[in-house]
């Protein structure tokens, strides 16, 4: 298993935050991770709903079937994922108002035998990789 958590003060309200993690056309505006949505994004972000997305992790390709565990608007977004060679991912991404600013905290977490074998690597390659999606996602806002 590996666990990653990235976290940033972002200086904008929560629902415009919340308006770019759902815009699934400019995903890859912000999303370092994203590569294209197969079939287009969600059509809706309710518990059940799912998607494809096609993604890059550790330079490698790998397609997610995301399934939408809980979608709060301008507070909380979490997915269930399933990837190549039997890894389960998930993201869950936070949003805390603070003021006109919003702490926003993405925690993701990869299982699976394939994920035992290289679990520092991946640790490191998705903690960078939240950390410029955070960077990316704040200008966008700001």
């Amino acid at each position: 298993m590996a666990d990653v958590t990235a976290q940033a003060r972002i200086e904008a309200p929560a629902e415009k935050i919340w308006g770019r993690l759902t815009d699934f056309d400019g995903y890859d505006q912000w999303n370092a991770t994203h590569t294209s949505f197969p079939e287009g994004g969600p059509t809706t972000l309710e518990p059940g709903a799912t998607y494809a997305e096609n993604m890059k992790l550790m330079g490698f390709p790998a397609e997610v079937t995301w399934t939408v565990r809980a979608a709060e608007p301008a507070h909380l977004l979490d997915l269930r994922g399933k990837g190549p060679m039997g890894v389960t991912l998930g993201m869950r991404y936070a949003l805390v108002r603070e003021g006109e600013a919003t702490t926003v905290r993405i925690e993701g977490s990869f299982t699976g035998a394939a994920v035992s074998l290289m679990a520092g690597k991946l640790k490191d390659s998705a903690t960078s990789a939240l950390e410029e999606s955070l960077g990316r996602l704040a200008r966008l806002v700001a």
